[in-house]
């Protein structure tokens, strides 16, 4: 479970065919609850979205056990393996936000989706033919990769355009807790594919599910403007790109969340990077254990989920924000004090109260970027704070592969741990600490009138 940077907010409304406003309409003004029901085009959304996070996590497992099991890989091995998936963030991640910014969302979440079901088929085909190598896996992560930064970065800009401002707060709860009980499930699911079919042949299930989000998203009837064609002087790439960065860094409340993101990412890849290798070799659990205690401890990340908009109504956006992502991350250092029998439960426990303190966090911090941020520059915006965020992804999993390898598998979990509730600290310095609540209203300006100075 990472730190998401979920943006945008278009304020004109794209109703799908299936949508009734007249129904939908309170006597106060406001919308009605429900909308998975009289929403179609969201519908369809969910359900793809839901499906590849489920095949992600059944990737999750699988993809080290490959390594692990099949192909006998070092731990500094796998962590390289699951570097390769999030290196695309700091190699393109930039770029993609303005050329996100300039073309249709849709059609590029459309190739996205197609370029990782082939990629994932290739690696069962590949061990029937003798040719599969931890070359051929760090290949494939790489290319997954960076369809997700393609697919990320046009999916958080697509969203806002279907649904109302008054729905975006239910659709956010929605996305965010289907997303949690979709990796719980994968997760558990991809040790028992495992143990079943085996590691290799587990990967046949995440390319069904891009399957699933292909035809979701083919169904989808809303449709963007075909983008204008305009000439642009040779910078304009770079200028673009600054636009983003420069709102991501100097806006004090973006800037504390981003920088307290990209920390924590660090520290959650960290220990996630090397965690099939510590339960299998460490704690000595079998394949199918690791998915069923990865799955339940993932259910945190539902009851977060739920949680969230209750008790930031209670207690204001930014208090949340600080019980969420600090109070929370301090029972990540029951992890390593994971043992067999009884004391798998240190485990669980541990890794449901982060799981519940992330998606909850991130449910908050979506909500408050998609009132206060410039429509306009979402692009560059989510592909701006995704670079910073998602590009200590890969150097949390280096250095949980060389922690483990040089000091041992348990020493580099508490190092890796420790780091979580430290991450925290980032918000108790940042305006965050003295506000009951986020701000709502958005940048003054807009386009790069509202990029601070």
């Amino acid at each position: 479970m990472n730190q998401d940077t979920d943006n945008g907010l278009r304020e004109n409304l794209q109703l799908d065919g299936d949508t009734r406003p007249d129904d939908d309409l309170r006597s106060d003004g406001g919308i009605r609850g429900g909308l998975l029901r009289r929403h179609r085009d969201f519908r369809l959304l969910w359900c793809g979205e839901t499906a590849g996070k489920f095949g992600a996590s059944v990737t999750g497992v699988t993809m080290p056990l490959v390594a692990v099991t099949t192909l006998h890989a070092t731990t500094f091995q796998v962590g390289v393996l699951t570097a390769a998936t999030w290196l695309p963030w700091l190699i393109i991640g930039l770029p993609v936000g303005v050329w996100v910014d300039r073309m249709r969302r849709r059609p590029i979440m459309l190739i996205a989706a197609a370029v990782s079901l082939l990629l994932y088929v290739s690696i069962p085909v590949a061990a029937w033919c003798g040719a599969l190598s931890i070359g051929l896996l760090l290949g494939v992560a790489l290319l997954t990769g960076t369809a997700v930064v393609f697919f990320q970065t046009a999916y958080t800009a697509y969203l806002p355009s279907i649904l109302a401002p008054a729905d975006q707060p239910e659709g956010n709860a929605k996305l965010h807790g289907s997303a949690s009980a979709a990796q719980i499930a994968g997760l558990g699911s991809g040790g028992l594919i495992a143990q079943l079919a085996g590691a290799v042949n587990g990967m046949f299930a995440n390319a069904a599910t891009f399957l699933v989000s292909l035809l979701c998203l083919s169904g989808i009837r809303h449709r963007e403007p075909r983008a204008v064609r305009t000439e642009r002087p040779p910078r304009a790439l770079v200028k673009e790109v600054g636009e983003g960065l420069r709102l991501a860094t100097r806006d004090p409340w973006i800037r504390s969340l981003t920088l307290f993101g990209a920390t924590s990412n660090l520290a959650l890849m960290g220990f996630q990077s090397i965690l099939v290798v510590f339960l299998v070799r460490e704690v000595g659990v079998g394949s199918g254990t690791v998915g069923a205690l990865i799955a339940a401890a993932g259910s945190g990340g539902v009851a977060g989920a739920f949680a969230a908009r209750r008790v930031a109504a209670r207690v204001g956006t930014a208090r949340a924000t600080l019980l969420f992502e600090l109070g929370f991350a301090v029972f990540a250092l029951l992890i390593p004090l994971t043992v067999g029998g009884a004391g798998l439960l240190l485990y669980v426990a541990g890794a449901f109260c982060v799981s519940a303190g992330v998606v909850a966090g991130n449910v908050i911090k979506a909500g408050f970027q998609q009132s206060y941020c410039p429509p306009e520059l979402l692009g560059r915006l989510t592909a701006s704070t995704s670079f910073i965020n998602f590009g200590t992804i890969p150097l949390g999993a280096l250095l949980g592969g060389t922690l483990g390898t040089v000091l041992g598998l348990r020493a580099a979990m508490w190092i890796t741990t420790a780091g979580v509730p430290l991450a925290g600290l980032i918000l108790v310095f940042s305006p965050v600490r003295t506000a009951r609540d986020l701000p709502t209203a958005p940048l003054s300006g807009t386009g790069s009138s509202a990029l601070p100075n």
